[in-house]
């Protein structure tokens, strides 16, 4: 059997594109010898649209487009994702797949497990499937299965669901398990997720065939790297990872030797799943172009060398905008680093405007110290110049702030803040510079400076960031275990840190809430991002 797997690039809401994808793929795949062809979770309507399915013409155009569909596919089956009616009791929807070919009336399963963690919300629109029960497709019997509805508990973060469909759909007969997943992406899950389908296949002794989505839909990356796992749990066959691929896959026969299958290093996927995201972000929101500032430092350089990697180096602005507290190597290393990138970069000084600025409170700030509210002017300038640009010239505004400072509020407010997607706000500094060696594996892109340089917002005279944070070392195992495990102080104390410290960065992490609620969108890369999978209060007191 020669399984098509069309690894797509959606867009939500675009269902004529979305279609039209869909169709190439699967005419491509039957070209090329395909069997049956499968496609993503929902990869008709994009996942995951969210409240777009409240629009009162959105299901119902879905339902139209996937008839149109059906309309012209031929003898090789499509299983399809998309949005189906629910007409009984409960949500008004079901997240579903249907099984199109030519003479043959619509076949449909509907997704059992809805995940309501982290980033999902599936609870909020779709009803789970009643029942599950394989389809006969050519004398085979498929159990079709939708993306959570093969994760097992060993996987997951605790029991969330009764019984796992594979068992019922195994029971029942099924000699396939085919599964249309829009899994996004974080560090190290793509390993873990073949591990977990080879001990199901090699559990239920079927093969597994797992149609992964590819792309970013807002903070969402999805990494591709679907999978063929044969009924011995070997892995057979691994699709690319972060890029649109149609591939034919042969089921096999016999227990064989397994190939070589080699998943990328955690600061190459991030490095590329970076790129995908920010490209995406860029494309389908309707932007060519992007522009941020450079301030010679670790931050902005990873930033910008993502940016000309996601875009085309003529689609990326630089600009470096010094004041007397910036030092001549910032500069320069802003300089060095646009040159070998092949971006533009302008220098624009903003010391004269924060003269100006700041002459404006001189009565009015008279006997005062100068404190944070007038470092704070400098970013907030720099901000208000980035966004002149962007405006003049549709430029989208990257921020380049990282998660351990944004963790601990150590931003600005309309200042470095400003900007319409955070690129790097999921990776935790010691993470960035992981990144930037990487960058810099084949030859100097990233000046030698800019890496092994104090890390300083040059905000003051001689200012560092370790005069405000504990050494980032420190710093980021403590918020991986507060902010993504979500571990008490006591209990990181517990784990040999220091007190004083450890309650320094949660009270930190628990105040900036309110910074965090209005940051722009960013992309998300580990267990648990500062988005929409992390609702926190504003307004409240509980301190522990």
């Amino acid at each position: 059997m020669k399984i098509g797997f069309a690894q797509l690039n959606t867009t939500v809401g675009d269902l004529p594109g979305n279609s039209a994808r869909i169709l190439a793929a699967y005419r491509e795949l039957v070209a090329r010898g395909a069997d049956i062809v499968i496609t993503p979770e929902l990869a008709l309507t994009g996942y995951p649209p969210q409240d777009l399915v409240f629009k009162s013409r959105f299901v119902p155009a879905n339902l139209a487009a996937l008839d149109a569909l059906h309309e012209q596919v031929g003898d090789v089956p499509l299983f399809v994702g998309f949005i189906d009616l629910n007409a009984g009791s409960g949500q008004p929807f079901h997240n579903a797949a249907a099984v199109l070919q030519r003479g043959q009336p619509r076949r449909v399963a509907h997704k059992s497990q809805l995940p309501t963690y982290d980033v999902f919300d599936e609870a909020r629109y779709f009803e789970p499937a009643k029942a599950v029960a394989p389809i006969q497709i050519g004398g085979v019997s498929y159990g079709i299965t939708i993306c959570e509805d093969i994760w097992s508990e060993d996987y997951l973060p605790r029991r969330l669901y009764g019984g796992p469909p594979i068992t019922a759909l195994v029971k029942q007969g099924a000699q396939v398990i085919l599964n249309l997943s829009a899994s996004p992406f974080t560090l190290g899950k793509a390993p873990r997720r073949a591990e977990m389908l080879r001990a199901l296949a090699k559990q239920h002794q079927v093969p597994i065939f797992y149609c992964n989505a590819v792309g970013g839909n807002d903070e969402l990356i999805f990494d591709g790297n679907s999978l063929a796992i044969s009924a011995h749990g070997e892995l057979t066959d691994k699709l690319a990872g972060f890029t649109d691929d149609n591939a034919i896959v042969e089921s096999p026969r016999v227990h064989t030797a397994e190939p070589a299958v080699a998943f990328q290093s955690e600061a190459e996927e991030l490095y590329h799943g970076l790129v995908l995201g920010t490209r995406d972000y860029l494309h389908k929101c309707g932007f060519k172009s992007a522009v941020l500032g450079l301030s010679g430092g670790i931050d902005s350089a990873v930033t910008a060398c993502i940016a000309a990697e996601a875009l085309g180096r003529e689609n990326v602005l630089g600009v470096t905008m010094p004041t007397q507290y910036s030092s001549e190597g910032s500069v320069g290393d802003s300089l060095h680093l646009a040159e070998k990138l092949g971006v533009r970069c302008l220098q624009i000084p903003i010391q004269e405007s924060f003269a100006a600025f700041r002459d404006q409170f001189r009565e009015i700030f008279a006997g005062l110290a100068e404190d944070t509210t007038e470092e704070n002017m400098q970013p907030r300038l720099r901000g208000m110049t980035l966004m002149a640009l962007s405006n003049k010239f549709g430029h989208l505004l990257l921020t380049t702030g990282n998660k351990s400072e944004l963790a601990v509020g150590y931003c600005t407010l309309y200042g470095d803040m400003c900007g319409g997607l955070a690129v790097i706000s999921d990776v935790p500094k010691t993470m960035v510079y992981r990144l930037a060696k990487w960058i810099n594996r084949h030859g100097e892109i990233i000046p030698h400076d800019t890496i092994t340089k104090p890390p300083s917002a040059e905000l003051k005279p001689d200012q560092k960031d370790q005069d405000s944070l504990p050494p980032y070392e420190v710093l980021d195992p403590i918020l991986e275990l507060y902010v993504e495990q979500q571990l008490s102080p006591a209990e990181i104390i517990a784990r040999g840190f220091e007190e004083a410290t450890v309650r320094w960065v949660a009270r930190r992490v628990d105040q900036n809430e309110y910074k965090r609620a209005q940051a722009v969108p960013g992309l998300k890369v580990t267990s648990r991002a500062f988005g929409g999978g992390r609702k926190m209060p504003v307004a409240q007191r509980y301190i522990e």
